[in-house]
Formats: structure tokens, C-alpha cells, sequence
């Protein structure tokens, strides 16, 4: 019998079906967060008294990159909450200019700043997923404010400190030469012209997002990016659930990301997915945290 006749969640990610990204399913509330950098535009899932579940997107991302993952933990029992990153898509007004005193660019401070007062505004601690760039930003916020976290998962983080860009497949030795903003004009034009391929209802959705979010944002992120912090040091005596999730076709080596895990002691997960399994693979991936929710506190 194969996986998929006998993994429900396998089987759901199989029939998954092209949808509006842009329409909130039934259940999701959408509010808007005042963070030290501005409003953040927010989607939350489930009882409020429920055990919290915060998912944080990634460059060029938005909350509506965990859509279809907020249902599925509601259903398990958990409160799910997701947020716009500063300058990306609904909270484009948000960024250093309105910080005191103001800055002039987006640094890691200012995210770790925003993500420990929503994580405050919760008020107990929480599972924290964090996608990409928030996989690091999230580690940050751990090294300040640990008894905010319940359990941590990186989805799809950088698996290298420093220029964390040298390991990607194929273009790492390149990716030392651009600035952030060249590196974030090229990762728009990839996204844009669907160089790796989404559903059409996912890709008018992207381009969508992109008339909003502020290029200086990604630039600023993308920057950021080659100087990642070293979370293994940060991490790697941390004692809390700590999970790495990726896609066996993610932009580093699945090597990498073992070796990641492996560094950080924590837990991994392969999925047959590229950069986003909270997009192709949201059923196998809710599976997997609430396994590593239920170890919190034991």
C-alpha cells in the first residue's frame, strides 16, 4: 500500500486545488497589529484562549502563505496567527521611518522588535514557525525574549551564517557580487515571470502582492540575508522543540539543511516541495508540528 492511501495528509496535499489566494478562507479574522515599526496587517484562526501557533513570512511572502494551514490547526486545537512583515504587502506602511528616532533602512532589529511585541500582545508563550528570512529574525527573538517561545520551527531557513547566498544550488559562488538590490530586483523578476512554476490563481496573487509590497523592504531583507546571524550558536542549547522543515527541492541542499539541523539539535523534515511547503504541503507539515507541539513542557 503506498503513502498516500495511507497518510491522510499525504493525500490531501495531493488533491489540493487552485484557489484565489487573495480570499480568506471561512473563519479567518483579519486585524491590524500597532508594532513599533507601524500597523501590520494580521489573519488569525481558532479559539483565542486555544494554545498559540504564530507563523511568520518570509521575504516578499505575506500571512496569506499559511491560508491553507491556519484551518488545519484550528482543527487540532490551536489559536493560528500570521502576519505582514514590515514594507511587504498589507503592511507596506510599516518600516524605520517611523521608528524613534527613525531610521533609514529595515534592519533585523526593527523586525525582532515587531515580532517580540506581537508575541507580548499574545501574552504566553507560543509556537513560533518562522519561513525564510523570518527563520532568522525568529532566531533573534529567541536569543532576547525566550519565555516567549513554546517550540520553534525554521521553514525553510538559511542553513548558513554569514552570506548565507553562497550554498544555493547552483548560482551560490555568483551571489557574493550583488547588492541587496540587485539580489532583490533579480528574486522579484524570478517570481514575476514564474520561473519556478505556481498554480495561476497563485501567480495573479504574487504579482498582486508585489503592487504593494516596498521594493526597499526586499532590498534591505535581501542584504540582510549576507549576514545572516549564526543560529546554531544562539540555538543549540536552547531547551525547547526545535524543528527544521524544507523541500527536497529548496533553494539550499537538503546537505545543508541536515547539517543545519543537525547543528541547531534539532528535528528535520524533507517534504516534496521546493522554498514554500506551507503552500504545497500544508497538510504534511501541520501533521509534523502538532507532533512537535505535544512535546512542549514534557
Amino acid at each position: 500500500m503506498d503513502e498516500q492511501a495511507t497518510d491522510p495528509a499525504v493525500a490531501a496535499d495531493a488533491e489540493l486545488p487552485d484557489f484565489d489566494w487573495a480570499t480568506l478562507p471561512d473563519g479567518v479574522t483579519a486585524t491590524t497589529f500597532a508594532a513599533p515599526s507601524g500597523p501590520l496587517a494580521m489573519i488569525s484562526h481558532g479559539d483565542p484562549a486555544a494554545p498559540p501557533v504564530l507563523l511568520v513570512p518570509g521575504a516578499t511572502g505575506s500571512k496569506e502563505d499559511f491560508v491553507l494551514m491556519l484551518p488545519v490547526l484550528a482543527a487540532a486545537g490551536y489559536f493560528a496567527l500570521s502576519f505582514d512583515l514590515a514594507g511587504q504587502y498589507e503592511s507596506v506602511l510599516a518600516g524605520p521611518e517611523n521608528l524613534d528616532p527613525p531610521r533609514e533602512h529595515y534592519d533585523y532589529e526593527l523586525f525582532v522588535d515587531d515580532l517580540l511585541a506581537v508575541l507580548a500582545d499574545v501574552g504566553r508563550p507560543a509556537h513560533i514557525v518562522g519561513y525564510s528570512f523570518a527563520g532568522l529574525v525568529a532566531g533573534l527573538a529567541y536569543a532576547r525574549e525566550p519565555e516567549r517561545f513554546a517550540s520553534l520551527t525554521l521553514l525553510s531557513c538559511p542553513p548558513l551564517a554569514g552570506q548565507s547566498f553562497r550554498g544555493v544550488s547552483r548560482i551560490g559562488p555568483f551571489t557574493g557580487l550583488a547588492s541587496g538590490r540587485t539580489g532583490a530586483a533579480l528574486m522579484v523578476w524570478g517570481i514575476r515571470r514564474n520561473l519556478v512554476p505556481v498554480s495561476p490563481g497563485r501567480l495573479r496573487f504574487v504579482r498582486e502582492r508585489f503592487a504593494l509590497t516596498r521594493r526597499e523592504s526586499v532590498s534591505d531583507i535581501i542584504a540582510m540575508m549576507k549576514h545572516a546571524p549564526d543560529l546554531a550558536a544562539i540555538l543549540r542549547d536552547a531547551p525547547l522543540p526545535k524543528f527544521v522543515a524544507v523541500g527536497e527541492h529548496d533553494l539550499w541542499p537538503t546537505r545543508l539543511h541536515a547539517e543545519f539541523a543537525e547543528a541547531l539539535r534539532a528535528g528535520l523534515a524533507v517534504y516534496p516541495a521546493g522554498h514554500s511547503p506551507c503552500e504545497t504541503s500544508p497538510h504534511q507539515l501541520c501533521r509534523d508540528l502538532v507532533r512537535l507541539f505535544a512535546t512542549a513542557g514534557r
